[in-house]
């Protein structure tokens, strides 16, 4: 069977058996109205060309409501629930209904929730990737049916799919070279998984301002391995427990930044005095903890804008890939320089 470029409808089942649509619609009902046979072709069809019924259509009988399905890796953080309302301020405006899902940084419920996705006939869908997910065929899957689908933050598959991205490594490079300038040289990066672009490319600046500085870089200070609280907080404590301990710390995301701060915290030493902090976050909370964070803020309500206005030229018709970059800004409060 070639790959299906958009999705089958009851229209297609009937043409290709010879029937209406109104057999077709019985038959996959298992109405008594429809024989046997009959029923057994159609759902053997329907079965062979990926056919997905339309719950909305079914049940309001009309056209089915306008709706975007968005899937977030998790959004109890502030950084997901903004880029959520950017996305469900801008659909809204177009006379569009968002159903969001919370893949809770898990590859197989991303898998479920782009399946559900299908199945509930969203026309469109924005996503960003579980941070163990290196498996991207149920998004080819999503390119061959022809369905609308925006990246933003993490993202693959690049010659398929427009994207909205940070400009991440531009940011941690400037804050890279902030902690030098203030004092630091033993600059640690702690980040996610290696795999996803967004620690690379923030990794990746972080290693340009080193090099710029002819700063060595040290692999025990290059600790990436996955996006949470426990493990950031012990990776962090290990980095502070080495004899010759880092002297600054950029932290890849809010889970992460929060997890350093509390071991710095916990281990007795002084923030920036002893160990200076900059983390990618734009929690609200950076302002009120003491003391005050520095950070690299993200404008995530624009980056949820900005995603909804590409997917909706898409559904609109606009083939065309698109790449976006939201420009971040660093904030200096008083956790990262050692002298002014």
């Amino acid at each position: 069977m070639a790959n299906i470029k958009r999705r089958t409808s009851l229209k297609d089942l009937a043409k290709e058996l010879g029937v209406s649509i109104a057999t077709v619609s019985r038959a996959l009902r298992s109405s008594p109205e429809i024989g046997l046979e009959m029923q057994a072709k159609v759902k053997e069809l329907a079965k062979r060309l990926n056919y997905r019924p339309n719950p909305f259509a079914q049940s309001l009988r009309k056209e089915a409501p306008r709706v975007i399905g968005v899937v977030v890796p998790n959004l109890v953080t502030h950084y997901y629930s903004a880029v959520l309302d950017g996305i469900e301020e801008e659909a809204r405006k177009a006379g569009y209904s968002i159903i969001s899902a919370n893949t809770h940084e898990n590859s197989e419920a991303e898998v479920r929730a782009i399946d559900n996705f299908i199945s509930l006939h969203v026309e469109g869908i924005i996503a960003c990737l579980a941070q163990d997910t290196t498996d991207y065929s149920h998004f080819e899957e999503i390119s061959n049916m022809g369905i609308p689908l925006v990246f933003f933050g993490r993202t693959c598959l690049p010659d398929k799919f427009s994207s909205v991205m940070a400009n991440g490594d531009v940011a941690a490079q400037e804050a890279t070279q902030h902690l030098i300038d203030t004092g630091s040289r033993r600059i640690a990066f702690v980040g996610g998984p290696n795999h996803l672009d967004m620690v690379k490319r923030r990794k990746h600046g972080y290693l340009e301002a080193l090099k710029e500085n002819r700063i060595p870089i040290e692999r025990e200070l290059v600790v990436c391995e996955k996006i949470d609280y426990e493990w950031a907080l012990e990776a962090t404590t290990k980095l502070l427990e080495m004899d010759n301990r880092p002297d600054a710390i950029l932290a890849f995301n809010d889970i992460i930044t929060f997890a350093a701060f509390t071991a710095i915290k916990q281990k007795g030493l002084e923030i920036p005095k002893d160990v200076a902090l900059i983390g990618f976050t734009d929690d609200v909370h950076t302002k009120y903890v003491t003391p005050k964070l520095s950070v690299i803020e993200d404008q995530s309500y624009d980056m949820g804008v900005q995603s909804c206005q590409l997917l909706l030229k898409n559904i609109g018709g606009d083939s065309k890939i698109y790449k976006k970059i939201v420009p971040q800004k660093l904030v200096i409060r008083e956790t990262s320089a050692k002298h002014q």
